[in-house]
């Protein structure tokens, strides 16, 4: 091998630098480390709630470290330590993962002034139920519904988007089609604007190493949280519009007399609706004889007695612009009951647009405040929150929790005129943050100038934290709505690390041991080299910033597998040129040059599908295509070169390597079966198999996971083992969710509960709604855990209680699985080609797919058979995809192995027939492949075994496309490609012959 120097060079400079970018890890970890040693000594063993108290004061300890300048390691502070070391993914870590729709709705009708045409409002409605089976953007969706309906109708009427505040951009002269390119432009400028306010939230939320991306042009944010404890806190923020107003206040005495007559029109109302139906009722019930027993006895003319419906829901007459004190749980009735037509009808003039708004709950009360503030007809405030420039969280005089907030030049020239009238009248500023009053001050010393306020209200530390953070980033421009996300508590994410850590461990102890067994002293410098691709794959992926994920180590256990094969091919080839009586040094040199063919086409295509997936897949799925991508990479490199400089090292200081043991010298050694003699059998065997798959796929179908078809899935553990069975009924009966799945997890006391109850329902509160309805159902067997410890993921050490949440809306659903279904077609279309390029002949490719096509159905077929009674998950997810694709992978990666011998068998030998060609090619890999599918099934069995059941499921896909993709590759794939061109000339099929090796790089 030429260059050698530069080998070593490159090899120690790669290898100093991953121990550089894994030593702040290993610093970050001994911190934390030792704060929870600290915290434990500080906080008495007998201390109520002490795990938390713990946790608490590791927390803040650590915060005030990381806010710290001195410098911790290297003369970095510890904040450049954390950010430097090793990201988690949500499954290791815990977190938040979630994909916001901005709504595009709000934005349309935001641009049109809330315009009322009719033909406008149809349009959006009817792009509402177009949505639901697009694949389109809400716009684009939008414009054909428009132009379905529009008739002489332009956008650019001034009703719709031809008015005020469009001026200078939309006019009336304007096409349809102009009018379309403007609002392309302003959506996109919005979302822009949606996505830089959510980024900035997310930057002062203090989570490490967030990841916030727009998803191409559709109105979707993902938000990637690892290790944020307060989930509802924090979906809160992302979600929260931010809408920041403020209004002039009313007097409740202008409203006495509104309020008598309101009582009076609703229980007038109500007492003709109740005795209607009660009428109703005796006509339907009542026989002759006892309506005539009524007649007597008078009960016939009883007048039913009516309460009076609204004022008996104001508990406590108010004062100022507070109209009254109303129950939390009558505040819902109370809304309604003010927003009926005939009620507003009866404000006087001056009053008609007045706003009825609630006041925020204290923590400790039952009661809410009413306030009435002065409305306007555009329903506009004199002062919104878009003048603030800066907002902090700070105390008042009374040492309570305030929000500081400074405005802008505008914004205090109109703060000053609101805050005079408020003293000249002795009237309030309600300051009314998304509908809901904060708190509503008076003027006690004149005008306030200069822009300066200050939010008071019953705030906690964090929500004040927060809302200055908001108000901070500025609001969103429209809302935000969580259609997927997926919660982990922390318990989940350290069993995840611990399990596959194991796996890990296991995994790299069997293969390293089998290489030593099969090869021998060879064997131990392919291990070295292992060893050394690892430490570069951590050293990569630390370095890039890229997130580890459970799936990542999957993919980094399967890389193993791959770095295996790459040696094995190397020793194979050396060990025939061996067994040609070749001496060592040339049996060495022309092994590593004669396998680099077949290594690097077996790589590419591996890689080719990696990418695919990288692309297509989200959260952990893109974890496993990252680290997949990087092991390929360093696979070749370690397998090439530093292998390489192991054996030329020891062979040149004398000694000697035979690339075997005693007991696998001769191990298929000499092997000459006749493959295509026995392809017909084959070909019945795989028939039977595709039948059965396809026949199944029909009757049985799929146990489609949530992914693909929308809904809810929760991790509940319970104390004890439960039914699965008996859990599903209760949860599915009508008074709960009406359809549930629930499927055990690993153990008999771990289950997930999938639901499709309020599927098309994204709101924080129904997922609150769903949470409190299995909470109910599920009491009997939760051992008196409290609903706050039931739905708190918060928790580190959680035994009890929800462990992690998956939500995803139907919309997206229909997205992910159109995007997987383009990522495995995306995925053939680009090996069909490679392959066409390779080898030159459409009959390799047509091999190569078909046989990645019969793996592929037989996978699902396996599936689809075993489902319902396999003791793991087995449904058909982003995972499963990522699987498939791994498979099809796989599968290349054998047959191009296989394809690239007959085209070096068959220059070598021009004068055999073609199926001697054939069966050699095959009968002389048969070593290598079986080594290789042998080694990675070993893998792939330890993680399925040890790795944790989240992904038991994308293993067993694995493991099934392992086999069936070995034993396509000898069956299939070339038997195929024998059978479409053995009617032609073979000679001309494959004559021309290919330089497989630049000689300037290994000789």
């Amino acid at each position: 091998m030429q260059n050698k120097g530069l080998v070593k060079l490159f090899a120690v400079l790669f290898g100093l630098v991953s121990i550089y970018q894994l030593s702040f890890t290993f610093k970050n970890n001994a911190i934390e480390s030792n704060a929870m040693q600290l915290a434990e000594s500080k906080i008495e063993a007998s201390a109520e709630d002490r795990s938390a108290k713990v946790n608490e004061f590791a927390t803040n300890y650590l915060d005030s470290l990381a806010t710290s300048k001195e410098t911790v390691f290297l003369g970095n502070t510890y904040g450049e330590v954390k950010q430097n070391s090793m990201k988690l993914g949500l499954d290791l870590k815990g977190g938040l993962e979630a994909i916001l729709q901005i709504s595009v709705k709000d934005i349309l009708l935001g641009l049109s002034n809330q315009s009322k045409n009719p033909k406008f409002r149809k349009a959006l409605d009817d792009a509402d139920e177009i949505q639901k089976n697009s694949q389109n953007t809400y716009l684009e969706d939008f414009f054909v519904a428009f132009d379905a309906i529009k008739g002489d109708t332009k956008l650019a009427s001034p009703d719709i988007f031809a008015n005020r505040s469009m001026v200078g951009e939309i006019d009336l002269n304007m096409s349809d089609d102009d009018t379309k390119a403007v609002l392309e432009a302003k959506m996109d400028d919005y979302i822009v604007s949606a996505f830089e306010v959510l980024r900035k939230r997310v930057d002062e939320f203090g989570v490490t190493s967030p990841n916030i991306q727009r998803l191409g042009n559709s109105g979707r944010v993902l938000l990637e949280l690892p290790g944020v404890k307060d989930v509802e806190r924090a979906t809160e923020l992302i979600t929260t519009t931010a809408q920041l107003e403020f209004w002039e206040g009313l007097k409740a005495e202008q409203f006495t007399a509104f309020l008598a007559q309101a009582n009076e029109v609703i229980k007038a109302k109500e007492k003709a609706s109740t005795e209607g139906e009660e009428a109703t009722a005796e006509e339907q019930e009542m026989t002759e004889a006892e309506r005539a027993i009524a007649e007597l006895t008078g009960e016939e003319n009883e007048v039913v007695s009516v309460v009076n419906p609204l004022s008996d829901l104001l508990v406590t007459p108010g004062y100022g612009a507070t109209l009254a004190m109303v129950k939390l749980s009558d505040r819902e009735k109370v809304a309604n009951y003010l927003a009926m037509p005939e009620v507003r009808a009866l404000l006087p003039g001056e009053l008609k647009h007045t706003k009825f708004l609630f006041g925020k709950p204290t923590e400790d009360s039952e009661l809410v405040e009413l306030f009435v503030l002065k409305g306007n007809r555009d329903n506009e405030p004199p002062l919104s929150g878009a003048v603030v420039t800066d907002a902090r969280q700070s105390y008042n005089q009374a040492n309570k929790v305030v929000v500081s907030m400074q405005m802008d030049s505008k914004g205090a020239k109109i703060w000053e005129k609101m805050t005079g009238d408020a003293f000249k009248t002795q009237s309030q500023i309600a300051v009314v943050l998304d509908d809901i009053v904060y708190s509503a001050p008076t003027s006690t010393s004149g005008p306030i100038a200069g822009g300066s306020t200050e939010i008071s209200g019953s705030f906690t530390l964090s929500e004040a934290t927060d809302l200055a953070n908001v108000l901070r980033a500025g609001k969103l421009p429209a809302s935000a709505e969580i259609i997927q996300s997926s919660v982990v508590g922390p318990s989940l994410g350290q069993e995840a690390i611990d399990s596959g850590t194991m796996s890990f461990g296991i995994a790299l102890a069997l293969v390293l041991l089998w290489m030593v067994f099969y090869y021998g002293k060879a064997g131990l410098f392919a291990d070295i080299a292992m060893l050394f691709n690892i430490l570069l794959i951590f050293g990569i992926l630390s370095g890039i910033g890229a997130v580890l994920t459970l799936p990542g180590i999957a993919g980094i256990v399967l890389t193993i597998g791959m770095s295996v094969d790459a040696n094995v091919l190397i020793f194979e080839r050396i060990r025939e040129e061996l067994s040609k009586g070749k001496d060592q040094k040339s049996a060495i040199q022309d092994g590593f040059s004669n396998a680099l063919s077949s290594i690097l086409d077996a790589n590419i295509t591996t890689g080719l599908t990696a990418l695919i997936l990288f692309i297509f897949g989200t959260g952990p799925i893109k974890g496993f295509a990252t680290t997949l991508l990087i092991g390929i990479g360093t696979s070749l490199f370690t397998a090439i070169f530093i292998t390489r400089l192991l054996v030329d090292w020891y062979v040149n200081r004398g000694g000697k390597l035979d690339f075997a043991t005693g007991l696998t010298k001769n191990l298929f050694r000499n092997i000459n079966i006749a493959f295509l003699k026995k392809r017909k059998v084959a070909y019945i065997i795989s028939g039977i198999a595709l039948v059965a798959s396809l026949a199944s796929l029909t009757i049985n179908g799929l146990d489609q996971g949530i992914d693909f078809v929308g809904g809810r899935t929760t991790q509940v553990r319970f104390a004890e083992p439960v039914s699965a069975v008996e859990i599903e009924g209760i949860l599915a009966s009508p008074d709960v969710f009406g359809s549930a799945t629930v499927k055990t997890v690993g153990d008999d006391n771990n289950l997930k509960i999938s639901t499709k109850y309020k599927v098309n329902e994204t709101a924080n509160e129904v997922d609150e709604e769903i949470r409190t309805k299995m909470y109910d159902a599920l009491q009997p067997y939760l051992k008196g855990v409290s609903f706050e410890e039931f739905k708190d993921l918060s928790k580190e050490n959680k035994q009890v209680g929800i462990m992690d949440q998956y939500k995803v809306s139907p919309s997206i659903a229909d997205d992910i699985k159109q995007a997987s279904f383009w990522a495995v077609l995306g995925s053939l279309v680009v090996v069909f080609l490679y392959i066409l390029f390779r080898f030159k002949r459409w009959q390799f490719s047509l091999g190569a797919v078909a046989a990645v096509f019969h793996d592929v159905i037989i996978v699902l077929g396996v599936f689809s058979i075993t489902y319902k009674f396999m003791p793991f998950s087995m449904e058909i997810d982003q995972a499963f995809i990522a699987a498939i694709l791994t498979v099809i992978g796989y599968s290349l990666n054998d047959t191009v192995v296989v394809f690239d011998r007959i085209r070096e068998f068959f220059n070598e030998h021009t004068n055999w027939p073609f199926n001697k060609v054939i069966d050699s090619s095959l009968s002389s890999t048969l070593s290598r492949t079986l080594n290789t599918s042998l080694t990675t099934l070993v893998v792939l069995l330890a993680i399925f075994i040890f790795g944790g059941e989240s992904i038991r499921g994308f293993m067993f896909a694995l493991i099934i496309g392992v086999i069936v993709g070995t034993y396509s590759s000898l069956f299939i794939a070339t038997p195929i490609m024998y059978d479409s061109v053995k009617k032609g000339n073979a000679a001309d099929a494959l004559k021309k012959k290919e330089e497989v090796i630049d000689e300037t790089v290994v000789k």
